[in-house]
């Protein structure tokens, strides 16, 4: 896994907090991240996935308070090495769901945002007492098609979008000397959902109109490859990423996470099934939304955009291996009767090649706690805290 010059950076994803102004963020941190650093990094730095909401950037630059919040992340040895730039916008509100793919790629609010954000980070690890020379946002797979889009138009404005974005960082990593990788995360439903729909948008749109550049974008433009994710679309771990390094486009940063997984054909009896689908009932809440992909005995797959939509098609009967996009805890191999994609995150480390020039980047995204089924609910802190644990173990 580890090669002689670089060990691995970890850190977990901190857009599990509700907040979404500077304050909130900072509160937060003091809260829950201090608390999960005395629990497994007393000692030394921790690495965290920060998230920050739009607001939340807005509020470093506007109120001068980006140069004390980079100092105090120093003092208490919080190195954020990557950022979720994924929510642009509150990621606790009632109801999320589609929301959370808005601005989309298309649109100048969410290039202004990324670029911000990368501003932010290169100034946040200027104050590190540790050289850190390169840096990750994972953002959205482009966006979530409506039924009357133009894909082939929408892929063209958002590979003009990411050009721009290219140029830019090129320009900060000259000023400041962090390299900051902006990382297509894959998602069931979005407009690149696998790996192969990455490289197909790499070769036919970004890097087809590179303007001479194609070196430029790959060094800033990579994938953000969630574990989770690839699962619930029942994709090889080792596929995907052979696919990423076949067509040169590098994996920034890898999302470790989880996805509830049910196989309704080991069930011995029709009661049984229905036992276990009104278990698995207990993860369809109403803030998130919950992908799932059911493969049936002779392989064949089909989507649903939420939980709630496969129970309706299954009715009374349901057949086949379901996977839900939702993010359960780490360490968990079941959650009652509930079976977890846990054994895709060792597949996932298996198939890694470290790069030569820099870290590998791990950020631990269970962002679901506080929607988790109450009887699995623990205090934010322990629960993290463990992830890290379990974690660092399973790289070990």
């Amino acid at each position: 896994m580890t090669n002689e010059r670089w060990e691995p950076v970890i850190g977990y994803c901190t857009n599990v907090h509700a907040g979404t102004d500077l304050a909130q963020v900072h509160q937060n941190l003091q809260q829950h991240t201090l608390a999960v650093k005395q629990r497994v990094r007393p000692a030394g730095p921790m690495g965290i996935g920060l998230w920050l909401s739009h607001a939340a950037c807005r509020d470093l630059f506007e109120t001068g308070e980006l140069t004390p919040f980079a100092d105090w992340l120093a003092e208490s040895e919080l190195l954020p090495f990557t950022f979720n730039g994924f929510p642009y916008s509150n990621f606790h509100q009632p109801v999320v769901k589609h929301d959370v793919y808005l601005p989309d790629w298309t649109k100048g609010e969410r290039l202004a945002y990324t670029l911000q954000l990368a501003e932010v980070q290169a100034a946040l690890l200027a104050t590190q007492p540790a050289s850190t020379e390169f840096a990750t946002i994972s953002t959205l797979p482009l966006g979530w098609p409506r039924p009357a889009t133009d894909l082939d138009g929408f892929q063209r404005a958002c590979a003009k979008q990411l050009l721009q974005l290219s140029e830019q960082l090129d320009q900060l990593w000259q000023q400041s000397g962090v390299r900051t990788m902006v990382c297509l995360e894959p998602e069931p439903g979005c407009l690149l959902d696998t790996a192969a729909d990455v490289a197909r948008f790499f070769e036919q749109y970004l890097l087809k109109d590179a303007n001479g550049s194609p070196e430029r974008i790959l060094r800033h433009i990579g994938v953000c490859h969630d574990v989770c994710h690839s699962s619930v679309m029942f994709e090889s771990q080792e596929t995907a990423l052979q696919t990423y390094a076949d067509f040169g486009i590098e994996v920034g940063k890898y999302q470790v996470s989880s996805a509830v997984e049910v196989n309704f054909d080991d069930c011995p009896d029709p009661g049984s099934a229905g036992a276990l689908l009104a278990e698995l009932g207990q993860f369809s809440e109403p803030r998130y939304l919950h992908q799932t992909t059911i493969r049936t005995s002779d392989g064949q797959q089909r989507f649903f955009e939420d939980l709630p939509l496969a129970f309706e098609q299954a009715g009374s009967e349901p057949a086949g291996t379901w996977r839900v996009h939702f993010h359960v805890p780490l360490f968990a191999e079941h959650l009652g009767a509930i079976g977890t994609t846990q054994a895709d995150i060792g597949h996932c480390l298996q198939a890694i090649r470290p790069p030569a020039d820099r870290p590998l980047h791990f950020e631990l995204e269970t962002y679901a706690w506080t929607v988790l089924p109450e009887s699995l609910q623990v205090p934010l802190a322990v629960g993290i805290a463990q992830e890290i644990e379990w974690f660092d173990q399973a790289l070990r």
